[in-house]
């Protein structure tokens, strides 16, 4: 059995969106980082802890808005998103994010993402994928690499690993990112701007897991593999070339992948789509619309 143990950075008392309880997670995981940046970008942003609602699943990382000082709520395995969906039309005023793993994310979770996407919905996307199952002791997840072996796994996964970004860029999500948990500025940098984008955003982050795939060196593995995508190399705007870079499965390319060129929607346009009809209206809008 793993001991699991409080990050050494855990304070018992936190300011801003930091909830003051100290997180459990197995030391060297990556959900603490991912913590911490989401933390700061909310913070930075200078939202109220009662205008952000954290909304989640089941595993590992889903334990995340119980250390958010902000309101939480944790679905039922593969359900956070169309808990956050209901949430954001009654409440179109609250920010709404979702956190939530791999695992949770692409395999009981995955016949959501589609209608999310197509939605539209104002809502942050952000998926903890350290490419197994460690709430269950390390079983392959929908993004566990061909032939990985572990003691619950001894011949090795033999399954064909999902894309993330990939998926998401296929399905037309409008904003599209990749972090890593070790790069925690550029982690808050991008946390902020898929917060602020007017519609469905994506962030998918390395969040590697030690404990049951591939030790600390894992982290060393990795890095070697990350590319930070800066403006001089990649035009955010152009889908083609995102499309090729989530393709690109030997470099874990860091930042926007893709962001769809759209103005910022004004204030009372948002509140005449969300807020400004009834909530009864806007369900059966919305059924009418996509069922």
């Amino acid at each position: 059995m793993v001991v699991e143990t409080r990050h050494k950075r855990a304070q018992s008392a936190e300011k801003g969106f930091r909830s003051g309880k100290d997180p459990i997670w197995c030391s060297g995981c990556g959900d603490f980082d991912v913590l911490d940046a989401l933390a700061a970008s909310l913070d930075g942003m200078g939202l109220k802890t009662a205008d952000v609602a954290a909304v989640s699943g089941i595993g590992c990382s889903s334990r995340l808005p119980g250390y958010l000082g902000c309101y939480g709520f944790n679905a039922i395995h593969g359900r956070p998103l169309p808990v956050a969906t209901g949430l954001k039309l009654a409440r179109p005023d609250i920010t709404v994010v979702v956190v939530t793993g791999d695992g949770d994310a692409f395999s009981i979770g995955g016949g959501h993402l589609m209608p999310a996407v197509r939605r539209d919905i104002d809502i942050t996307f952000i998926v903890m994928d350290n490419g197994t199952y460690g709430l269950t002791k390390g079983q392959p997840s929908p993004t566990t690499p061909v032939d990985f072996k572990n003691k619950v796994k001894a011949p090795g996964a033999r399954e064909r690993p999902l894309n993330p970004l990939e998926i998401m860029l296929t399905y037309g999500c409008g904003f599209v990112a990749q972090c890593f948990s070790t790069q925690v500025e550029q982690m808050r940098s991008i946390f902020t701007e898929a917060v602020q984008y007017p519609g469905f955003s994506f962030v998918n982050v390395i969040s590697p897991c030690p404990t049951f795939r591939g030790g600390m060196g894992i982290y060393k593995e990795i890095k070697r593999m990350c590319n930070v995508l800066t403006a001089e190399e990649h035009d955010a705007q152009d889908w083609d070339a995102a499309h090729k870079l989530s393709r690109n499965v030997e470099r874990m390319h860091l930042g926007v992948l893709y962001r769809e060129p759209r103005e910022q929607q004004a204030e009372e346009e948002r509140d005449a789509g969300q807020g400004g009809q009834d909530l009864q209206a806007q369900l059966q809008t919305l059924a009418n619309t996509y069922f």
